[in-house]
């Protein structure tokens, strides 16, 4: 009867010091969370991301997002990026209460701060750090909480940006099926072809006593002004690449009308009229070429792999004539 009881005595003290150590194991949550207030994408007019030794404000005039304060276009693509980003940060875990920053690039010199705007009111701002091991999160700061949060996604590779690659890259844009006339000039040499319908005539087996003609047919084909056709696939290709072209990088402080004396135009029209204009290397180990648009305010760089595809010779244009 003792060593019963003694038994039951043992075991009522196993049972209090394991829910004495489950109470306090050091890996139970007993925290909560900051709620983060509902920010819109849509009603976001105005980022600013600040780095150390930079910072780049970006707003929208006109349905149109602009880098501040020289007014470049901005990338549509990277703008509704970092709308998501801001408008869906969620935090999932505290990481350290300590303040020591410098273990999660949160310090003053490597942290990146985000802060976005709705009209003159601070809708959002937050601090980005390292990501983590898993490279699935990133820790961050919120404005006015000392603590480290660990936040959904890597962020910090899509705010750790330049004005350059803010920029939008595209310099030329239309629809293909508008052009209706092209001019390629190189040098002393240059040809115009022009979109034509032309009828196709079909021989049609006849029954005895069925006089009635073949119905008549047209294709579109392009051709020059003394009547040679072009090769309508390689045409169509150079159009293609035309139609959204996007060139490597901006030249900074020079304008378009330093550009004179091109080594290759493309004029083309269609609803309106567009052109490019190449220039020579501006050094012999130079591999790109500076160029021009008409639906660019800004002097800038094409690639050499690009150069190459677009300045086609005129006369190889034309289409080879059959052999019979």
């Amino acid at each position: 009867m003792k060593i019963k009881k003694e038994y039951t005595i043992l075991i009522a003290i196993i049972i209090a010091l394991s829910l004495y150590l489950i109470l306090r194991s050091p890996d139970r949550t007993h925290y909560q969370l900051p709620k983060l207030p509902d920010v819109f994408s849509f009603e976001i007019s105005k980022i600013e991301i600040s780095k150390p030794d930079t910072s780049i404000t970006m707003n929208i005039k006109d349905d149109i997002w602009h880098i501040a304060p020289q007014g470049y276009p901005a990338n549509t693509d990277r703008i509704i990026n970092l709308l998501d980003i801001i408008e869906k940060l969620a935090l999932t875990a505290l990481v350290s209460e300590s303040k020591n920053y410098a273990r999660y690039d949160l310090n003053e010199e490597k942290k990146i701060t985000v802060r976005a705007w709705a009209g003159d009111t601070l809708k959002r701002e937050f601090e980005i750090g390292k990501e983590t091991a898993s490279r699935k999160h990133t820790f961050v700061k919120l404005a006015g909480d000392h603590r480290v949060y660990q936040a959904q996604g890597n962020l910090r590779p899509l705010f750790d940006l330049t004005v350059d690659r803010l920029r939008d890259k595209r310099v030329l844009s239309f629809e293909r099926t508008e052009i209706q006339e092209i001019q390629i000039a190189k040098g002393q040499k240059s040809v115009i072809f022009s979109r034509k319908q032309v009828p196709i005539k079909v021989s049609a087996d006849k029954e005895a006593g069925d006089e009635s003609p073949p119905s008549p047919k047209s294709k579109t084909i392009w051709q020059s002004a003394d009547g040679r056709e072009a090769d309508e696939l390689r045409l169509n290709r150079l159009l293609a690449t035309l139609s959204n072209l996007r060139c490597q990088k901006y030249i900074d402080g020079r304008k378009k009308e330093e550009f004179t004396k091109p080594v290759y135009t493309l004029k083309m029209k269609g609803a309106r009229e567009y052109s490019l204009s190449i220039f020579a290397k501006t050094d012999k180990d130079v591999k790109n070429n500076p160029a021009i648009s008409s639906e660019n305010d800004y002097p800038f760089i094409l690639p050499a792999w690009l150069v190459n595809k677009i300045m086609v010779n005129p006369s190889d244009v034309f289409k080879e004539p059959s052999k019979s």
